[in-house]
Formats: structure tokens, C-alpha cells, sequence
């Protein structure tokens, strides 16, 4: 009967308010099994440590020596991401033809073998693919480089694929009725349509490997990460300002070009 009610009120369902439920008792779940408490939070003595603490990192450090160190690993870290979301993009593409493919015996092993491939790049994080490229190939940008490649290959080729089988079969279905082969149906049908689609989640997850790419550091593979991680381990906080000041513009920088190109492209 509450049931029957519900479903007969305007905007509310059964289903919904189930599902709200579920998510408010997780929340709360959550909280309980964390022992998560905001009370230290707004201790007396918590404003004084924080208002300590961030006077440690004044005056931000601004030596010409260290603004050029600073330098170079900004463009390392532009480096490491480009390079990076350049490689995914290309082998995402190559990977997405055969796991959007359909129809036939070969079309559906070459799904099988590439949809699962797609599902563990991108399941393990940049940081975990750093910290084994680190051990395999030493520190360095190298192998921040790999690590951002790798699990953007596994995001890029998902979104491709997907892209590939979201398009209008019209125009493919008209040159393979006319003999034409595959690479031919896909470099005249295919890509054309999906050009503008597979350059906007290119963009957009260059932005991502930016903010990748400042922090992989952490594990010592090169850029302003690797930068910030060595000058915090040595408490020099006013070089860490420094550092955190250039994360932060750079990667708003490079958002607001990535969104002015995407925009560009939708149009």
C-alpha cells in the first residue's frame, strides 16, 4: 500500500526512495565504521597549529637559482604529460578498433582480448604504474611518462570504442556495400565522425595528466612532483610554496587552454 502511494505522488517512485535510503544509510555506515569525528576540527588548538603551520611557508622562496630549477621541472612535468597523453592516444585508437568491432568469429576474440586489456589499464592507478616503472627503470621523468601512457590507454581506448559504436552506421554501411575494405570504411566513414570526439577526451584527460604528472613525485618520477617531495622531506616549506604557487597556476593554465580548444572543437 505505501508502495501504491508513492508511485502515485508526482516526482516520487518506489525505486527512489529506496535508493536514497541505501545511499543515506551508507553515508552514515561509512562514518560509524571510520570513527570519523569533526570535533578536532574546530579545537581552539587546532586554529593556532594551522595558522603555525602556514606561516611556515611564508615568504614563498623566489631566488633566480631556484626559480630556474623551478623552470625546468615545469616543463619536465609539461613533457611528461603531453608525451604521455600523446602515446595513449594513439594506441587507445589502436586498441578501440578491435574492441568496438562486431559481427563475426575474429571480430569477437579481438573484443574479448581487448576489452579486458582496456579494463586493467586503466583500473591501476598512474601512481601504482609509476612506482613499478620506477623499480624496473629508475627514478625520472621516464617513468612518470610510462605510468601516465599506460592508464590512459586503458581511459582513451574505452572512450574511443565507445565513440566508435555511438556513430551513425549510414555512411560506413554505404562504402561497405560498395566492396570497399576496413581501413578504407574506417579512414573515410569513421574517422571523420569521430575526429572531433576523440580529440575532446584527448584535451580533456591531457588536463587530468597535468595534475597527474605534479604529483607522481611522490614516488620519484621526475617533474614538479619529484621536486616537492625532496624539498618537503627537508622541511623547507617556503620552497614548497614556491612549488605548490607553480603546480597550481600551471595546471590552471593548461585547463583553460584544454577548455577554450574543446569548446573550439564542439562547435
Amino acid at each position: 500500500m505505501t508502495g501504491a502511494r508513492l508511485a502515485i505522488v508526482p516526482g516520487i517512485r518506489l525505486g527512489g526512495v529506496i535508493f536514497g535510503g541505501a545511499a543515506i544509510a551508507l553515508v552514515v555506515a561509512s562514518f560509524v565504521s571510520l570513527h570519523i569525528t569533526l570535533a578536532p576540527l574546530f579545537a581552539s588548538e587546532t586554529a593556532s597549529l594551522a595558522l603555525d603551520f602556514v606561516q611556515g611557508f611564508m615568504p614563498p622562496e623566489m631566488r633566480p637559482a631556484f626559480l630556474r630549477k623551478l623552470g625546468i621541472a615545469t616543463l619536465e612535468t609539461i613533457a611528461m604529460s603531453a608525451v604521455g597523453t600523446l602515446l595513449a592516444a594513439v594506441f587507445g585508437l589502436l586498441l578501440s578498433l578491435p574492441a568496438s568491432m562486431h559481427g563475426g568469429a575474429a571480430a569477437s576474440i579481438a573484443r574479448r582480448l581487448s576489452r579486458p586489456l582496456l579494463a586493467v589499464l586503466r583500473a591501476i592507478p598512474e601512481l601504482v604504474w609509476a612506482a613499478l616503472f620506477v623499480i624496473v627503470a629508475g627514478l625520472g621523468p621516464f617513468s612518470g611518462t610510462m605510468a601516465l601512457a599506460l592508464h590512459t590507454t586503458g581511459v582513451l581506448g574505452r572512450l574511443f570504442a565507445e565513440t566508435i559504436e555511438n556513430l551513425p552506421p549510414g555512411p560506413a554501411d554505404a562504402l561497405r556495400a560498395a566492396g570497399v575494405g576496413r581501413s578504407t570504411v574506417f579512414a573515410y566513414a569513421t574517422l571523420p565522425q569521430a575526429l572531433p570526439q576523440f580529440l575532446s577526451y584527448a584535451l580533456y584527460r591531457w588536463e587530468n595528466n597535468m595534475r597527474a604528472a605534479a604529483i607522481l613525485g611522490v614516488v620519484g618520477a621526475g617533474g614538479l612532483g619529484q621536486m616537492l617531495m625532496f624539498h618537503l622531506s627537508l622541511f623547507q616549506m617556503q620552497r614548497v610554496a614556491t612549488i605548490v604557487i607553480a603546480i597550481v597556476a600551471l595546471v590552471a593554465v593548461v585547463d583553460g587552454l584544454s577548455a577554450l580548444l574543446r569548446r573550439a572543437l564542439t562547435r
